[in-house]
């Protein structure tokens, strides 16, 4: 059984930076395409990025493009979101999952595992 660990959130003010992390407990094939999804209160969970573990292809949110940068580090299992100019908008609860395909990536109903979830809160 996959487990997935997230890590990093806190408080930041609006324009910096902050890094998530996710720990996969072992990698298997149906975990292979990872996502970081979030989640404001009264609004649906949505998609943030995504990665697969083998070719390392990002995806990315319209809302996140060149602000956030996904990436994955094989030897330690971890997958990470570093996110830049951080907004009013991003302020959620953060939660990293996992998949075997990363085809539709944004289909949140598709993941077989997902992370407790980090909160990001961004103060003006």
């Amino acid at each position: 059984q996959v487990q997935l660990v997230e890590s990093g959130g806190g408080t930041v003010q609006a324009g910096g930076s902050l890094r998530l992390s996710c720990a996969r407990s072992t990698y298997t094939t149906t975990s292979n395409c990872m996502a970081w999804f979030r989640q404001a209160p009264g609004k649906e969970r949505e998609g943030v990025a995504a990665i697969g573990n083998i070719s390392g292809t990002a995806y990315y949110a319209d809302s996140v493009e060149g602000r956030f940068t996904i990436s994955r580090d094989n030897a330690k299992n971890t997958m990470y979101l570093q996110m830049n100019s951080l907004k009013s908008e991003d302020p959620a609860i953060y939660f990293c999952a996992a998949r075997q395909f990363c085809m539709n990536w944004e289909r949140r109903n598709d993941y077989s595992y997902w992370g407790q979830g980090t909160q990001v809160t961004v103060s003006s």
